[in-house]
């Protein structure tokens, strides 16, 4: 490798590769251009996003409530929830996203790229942490904990060792302990979904992304590419998304105050419904949950319709077996089913 290259952490690489002139994100097709997401599986995702906001509101007490959707692509989710809501609920919609809005979209979404603070609420972000750049962290052969850097094309060398807040971060909740084994430094996604959280005056924040708890923390990192629907090594010269699953159990520390000394979360499983020991410090308990049981929470289910209806409403049968195929893929083990959800309620103290 020419010397001369431009070596730099896979943080800055990635910030520059997704969001920087001509950046990945920042294209005409957008994400559903790659990849396709819950949100484009199947409508019965932005239905059951829309029975969240319904349960929200009432817990608030109100008919009007705030809608924030991180990392909006272009509009999709925020679309379909505003026609499935329909007139039961007075729904501001802020959709935040570094590209330029798309034209045609429903002129009661705002487009910002910055979160909005104060409202009341729910707060969204469907893949978003993943796409929060990070540094990634590798143990030499001696065992020190480095800084991987990487240039334009792909290649990689360790730099220098980690330390201060991102070492912390790493003993925490991802220590390195043998030569070779890698980790993301989650330190700055924290960072944003803690931010995310302080934006609301009152309701929920939920992040649903592919993910890991300390448990089960992949021993190599799970850094990767995408690209037209399929997964490439993972260059950061903006031909392809560049991300990797998401310490979610971290996150929700970070937002709920855990303090260094405190428990953490090393007893989570990696699927199934759980609560984490997370102390409330001012806010209730964040939640951990896969996406198969939060969705079934929300009444989607992949059940085969009774085989009877066959008989007495066929074109209903045909219908019902459509959607539960759908239900099947959002809920599917292995798949989109696995995904994490971390949700935050945030007290209304203005009510009290």
């Amino acid at each position: 490798m020419d010397e001369t290259c431009q070596w730099q952490g896979w943080r800055e690489a990635t910030e520059r590769a997704l969001y920087g002139p001509e950046g990945f994100y920042l294209r005409p097709e957008g994400p559903a251009g790659h990849f396709r997401t819950s949100v484009h599986a199947s409508p019965l995702f932005a239905a059951a996003v829309a029975r969240l906001l319904s349960e929200v509101a009432e817990e608030l007490g109100t008919a009007e409530v705030d809608l924030v959707d991180v990392g909006a692509g272009r509009g999709e989710l925020l679309t379909a929830v505003l026609a499935a809501v329909g007139s039961s609920l007075s729904v501001r919609a802020h959709a935040v996203e570094r590209a330029a809005r798309p034209a045609g979209l429903d002129p009661r979404v705002e487009w910002t790229d910055r979160v909005p603070r104060g409202v009341r609420g729910l707060l969204f972000a469907n893949e978003w942490l993943d796409n929060v750049p990070v540094d990634v962290a590798e143990a030499d052969p001696e065992g020190t904990v480095r800084y991987v850097e990487v240039a334009p094309d792909g290649t990689e060398r360790l730099g220098a060792p980690v330390s201060g807040p991102d070492a912390e971060w790493l003993a925490r909740w991802w220590p390195l302990r043998e030569p070779g084994a890698r980790a993301e430094i989650g330190r700055p996604r924290d960072e944003a979904w803690a931010g995310a959280v302080a934006s609301l005056r009152a309701g929920r924040a939920v992040a649903v992304d592919y993910a890991h708890v300390r448990a089960s923390r992949p021993p190599f990192g799970s850094l990767t590419g995408f690209r037209a629907g399929r997964e490439v090594p993972p260059v950061p010269d903006g031909s392809c998304d560049v991300t990797s699953h998401v310490a979610l159990d971290a996150c929700g520390g970070l937002a709920a105050g855990l303090p260094a000394s405190g428990p953490d979360t090393s007893g989570l499983p990696a699927a199934g419904p759980v609560t984490s020991g997370l102390p409330a410090a001012g806010l209730p308990r964040a939640e951990l949950v896969t996406q198969r049981e939060a969705l079934r929470r929300l009444g989607v289910s992949g059940e085969r319709p009774p085989l009877a209806l066959a008989s007495t409403d066929p074109a209903g049968y045909v219908r019902a077996l459509a959607s539960a195929g759908e239900a099947a893929e959002l809920t599917a083990r292995g798949g989109l089913g696995d995904f994490l959800w971390l949700s935050q309620r945030v007290p209304d103290t203005a009510a009290r």
